[in-house]
């Protein structure tokens, strides 16, 4: 049974950072893509980032030289390095890994930008 553990949400001022982790446990033999997704209250849940097994990266415009997305192959985990954040950049984060037995995804971790 595979599973993705979140961690690092939290409360953090406009103009903070947050780096946001995702680990994979469980019987995993490949991972192609991995993708943050974000959901706000009252909204639909968008893909944020997503970086490819060859390293390539994509963001969503509103978090374009905020955001950094990376992984570890070794350690099945990936980040999201959120900088300079704003108040419209609080969400449920969701961390989603594409497995050759299909999608799994992460429970979900708050993020708050308040002040």
């Amino acid at each position: 049974q595979v599973q993705l553990v979140e961690s690092g949400g939290g409360s953090v001022q406009p103009g903070g950072s947050l780096r946001l982790s995702c680990a994979a446990s469980g019987s995993i033999f490949s991972i192609s893509t991995m993708d943050w997704y974000r959901q706000a209250p009252g909204k639909q849940r968008e893909l944020v980032a997503r970086i490819t097994n060859t390293g390539i990266t994509s963001y969503v415009d509103s978090v374009k030289g905020r955001f950094t997305i990376s992984r570890d192959n070794a350690k099945k985990t990936m980040y999201l390095q959120m900088n300079s954040l704003k108040p419209e950049d609080t969400a449920v984060y969701y961390c989603k890994m594409m497995l050759s037995i299909g999608a799994a995804w992460g429970q979900g971790t708050q993020v708050t930008v308040s002040s």
